[in-house]
């Protein structure tokens, strides 16, 4: 038996250095951002002397460009190119920009409701940037056919003077080529993130025109977010009604002709990061096929073709194209589905738990209208999980007082069959079955947290409503790391602390309060268990130190009314706790005198 314990220790020892040590590799790659500072906008171009090429720079979960002297070189293009005086502005609820008439390009869009940064002050977060701009995002739409009489990327469209783009004025954009053909463009956009191309073709000449209806997405990896197994970021899309995230950039770049056809017809496809994408909805009416491409320098294409047609004199073909381009609000996505765009709001990646998932948002977001604040909604949600699970603690308990009723028989069946393992474990078995004892009644409290923490985890690294949600005191963003770190002197030392040591407040708490919970629960009567509750808390502390804030403080909040639950229950039962004492007196004197 000593040899069997000091194996088991040993054991546990390995494995909590492998789980330590080897914490840091996974954190990079879950959550490449931790712990790291964020670029600023105002990073100056005379970063760009340290020799960090593009490659080197890793994707974070966000996306957006990381490069200082690319930062700054957005900043500088974005500043000079949108001063044209001839851009077609657009002004929304959901989004503002403008369109450039030079090829009737959506290049200029950033969103009204979403900060860059989790900074109040720190301008809205961009969307699009024109082509040739480090941070280059842009949708285009047009015509494939003879060239000079169907618009290219650089004709010059005409537009009203001084027209804008709002919910309550679309914008038609026109050109008319050499044989009298005349090609629109109407823009029309609503108050959150759609908008809707009309592509038009009014043939006035004597003879018919072919044209092949398209549109592109055009985009740099640059400002790709990270793409982990959980959370896809990449082109995807739903064709015949199923969703596809099962393409990433590599994919693409590496396929034959650096191109990948889209089986089936599309119902809406693009790029996505985890908070922001953009998309083609084709028209319903003729069946679209599409593609994405590499097209070489981390630009990538979203491509959509409609079939060919003839249009005869006097005739006219219009086709409806809609682009997303914007923030992936639950409720938005959920109402363009209802409008009929099919699994629309699957464009968030909730995976295989949606199910569960969606629900438990919802019911965060109805807390937080109510209280005005994510954090105390999610202290709220704790709240109300713990009250639904405290009937089963009360069982739990129940649970754990029969089983130190058997104890002493327990102890008798060990000390006889001590050298005949299975038949000790048989009889055990069936003390359990006459008594009516079941020993994982007392973990199925913890099963049963499982899937609410899950669920949280993945709210929280989703849903950008969570994104920069501020708690209080020091905890500015919930759906990011606690920015305080105890290694660094929280703050006060000028060093970046390692992702593995990144240990704050929120996870000194958590460890203080898991202890504190361990303490309450009767003392093991296996020594090696014993050693593993004294570490687990303290273990437990580094490994979610990089974990978002909320889901620490729901944790946090549920130690503490496990703690408040414990101390009601024991005072229900004081015998309960009073042959728990006992039996660890017991055990430490037996491990007394061994020694």
């Amino acid at each position: 038996m000593e040899n069997q314990n000091q194996r088991n220790l040993i054991l546990a020892v390995v494995l909590s250095a492998l789980l330590l040590f080897g914490w840091d590799t996974g954190i990079r790659y879950f959550y490449p951002d931790a712990g790291k500072p964020k670029p600023t906008a105002t990073a100056s171009a005379s970063a760009s002397a340290t020799p960090e090429s593009a490659e080197a720079i890793k994707p974070t979960r966000e996306g957006g460009l990381l490069n200082p002297a690319d930062i700054a070189q957005e900043a500088r293009d974005i500043k000079t190119l949108l001063a044209a005086p001839n851009r077609i502005a657009i002004t929304a609820p959901g989004l503002t920009g403008s369109i450039n008439p030079v090829g009737g390009v959506i290049d200029d869009l950033v969103t009204v409701r979403h900060t860059a940064t989790v900074d109040k002050d720190s301008g809205p977060q961009r969307i699009f940037s024109p082509a040739g701009t480090p941070a280059q995002h842009f949708a285009q739409f047009g015509w494939v056919g003879e060239a000079g009489q169907v618009p290219g990327q650089q004709t010059l469209w005409s537009a009203p003077a001084g027209t804008k783009l709002t919910p309550d004025t679309p914008v038609t954009l026109t050109w008319t080529n050499p044989a009298g053909t005349t090609f629109t463009l109407t823009y029309k956009i609503d108050a959150d993130y759609m908008i809707t191309v009309d592509q038009g073709v009014s043939n006035a000449g004597t003879a018919p025109v072919s044209v092949q209806p398209v549109a592109q997405i055009n985009r740099t990896k640059k400002t790709a977010a990270v793409d982990s197994f959980n959370v896809h970021a990449g082109p995807f899309g739903a064709f015949d009604e199923v969703v596809n995230y099962g393409i990433d950039y590599d994919d693409v770049a590496e396929a034959p002709k650096a191109q990948v056809e889209n089986e089936g017809s599309a119902n809406w496809f693009g790029f996505t990061d985890v908070y922001w994408m953009s998309t083609l909805i084709p028209d319903t009416r003729a069946k679209a096929s599409s593609d994405f491409r590499a097209i070489g320098n981390d630009i990538f294409l979203a491509n959509m073709f409609y079939p060919a047609s003839t249009v005869a004199p006097g005739q006219a073909l219009t086709r409806t194209t809609k682009l997303f381009a914007g923030a992936k609000e639950m409720k938005v996505l959920d109402r363009y589905e209802a409008e009929g765009i099919a699994n629309f709001g699957l464009a968030i990646d909730w995976g295989w738990f949606r199910w569960f998932e969606r629900p438990l948002f919802m019911l965060l977001e109805a807390l937080f209208r109510t209280v005005g604040n994510f954090g105390v909604a999610i202290i709220l949600l704790t709240v109300i999980v713990r009250g639904i699970m405290f009937p089963i603690a009360q069982k739990q308990f129940a649970s754990m007082a029969a089983m130190r009723a058997i104890q002493p028989k327990m102890k008798a069946i060990q000390e006889r069959y001590k050298d005949d393992r299975p038949k000790q474990q048989e009889e055990i078995m069936a003390l359990y079955k006459k008594e009516g004892v079941n020993p994982l009644a007392g973990c199925l409290p913890i099963f049963l947290q499982i899937p609410v923490f899950f669920a949280l985890y993945k709210v929280l690294i989703l849903a950008v409503e969570m994104r920069h949600q501020p708690f209080a005191l020091w905890i500015k963003d919930l759906s990011a790391p606690d920015p305080l770190h105890i290694f660094n002197l929280f703050g006060l030392l000028d060093f970046t602390v390692p992702a593995f040591l990144g240990i704050g407040v929120l996870a000194i708490l958590l460890g203080i309060t898991m202890w504190l919970q361990f303490k309450l629960n009767p003392a093991p009567m296996d020594p090696i268990q014993e050693q593993v509750f004294a570490i687990m808390p303290w273990l437990m502390m580094v490994i979610m130190a990089p974990f978002a804030a909320g889901l620490l403080i729901y944790w946090i909040t549920s130690n503490i009314l496990t703690i408040a639950q414990q101390k009601y229950l024991y005072s229900k039962h004081p015998q309960l706790k009073e042959q728990a004492a006992k039996e660890a007196a017991d055990a430490k004197r037996a491990r007394e005198r061994k020694s």
